[in-house]
């Protein structure tokens, strides 16, 4: 991450891959939003980047940011190395703290196929889809040059013995 561009420096490869982040530290900066759309998104991912700096403390995946959305309001998720800060924003992530995850290749506007493969496969394998973070890791500055637009989508999941059971009665009378 850059002055001038908020893109990742190095992403994992969590494309098609089951992730479990519980208990691992994360720096956690709540942001306003209306209608699921972050308002002044840039300003505080720039303020959560001087915080983590501030603090001292190392990021897992550097400019690497989850981010979540509501009607309201929504929050930035960035992984860190350890938590040796007494700052409310680092934090544990809950235990367990399942993520799935899935590479988009475009913009946020055909997003909507990504996301129902990744919803469907959660379903298929019975588990309980639950929060959406998404994470850019190109920003429209330098997308051309980095082979276009991409969003790493991550669901966060809970296991579900209902639509386990479901999915076995289902495989029994096929």
């Amino acid at each position: 991450m850059t002055a001038s561009c908020a893109c990742p420096t190095e992403y994992p490869d969590w494309h098609q891959k089951e992730i479990e982040l519980g208990n691992h530290w994360a720096h956690v900066q709540k942001i306003p939003a209306l209608l699921s759309m972050p308002l002044a998104y840039d300003h505080y991912v720039k303020t959560q980047f001087e915080a983590i700096q501030r603090l001292e403390l190392q990021e897992r995946y550097p400019g690497l940011v989850l981010t979540q959305t509501g009607i309201f309001g929504g929050r930035l998720i960035r992984l860190l190395e350890n938590g040796s800060s007494a700052a409310y924003q680092v934090q544990r992530l809950p235990d367990p703290w399942h993520l799935s995850g899935w590479l988009h290749q475009g913009g946020i506007g055909t997003i909507k196929s990504s996301l129902r493969q990744l919803q469907q496969r959660l379903l298929d394998q019975g588990r309980l889809p639950k929060e959406l973070f998404l994470c850019h890791l190109t920003c429209p500055t330098c997308a051309r040059d980095k082979g276009g637009e991409r969003i790493l989508l991550l669901r966060r999941w809970e296991a579900s013995a209902r639509l386990q059971a479901r999915l076995s009665k289902q495989r029994q009378s096929n």
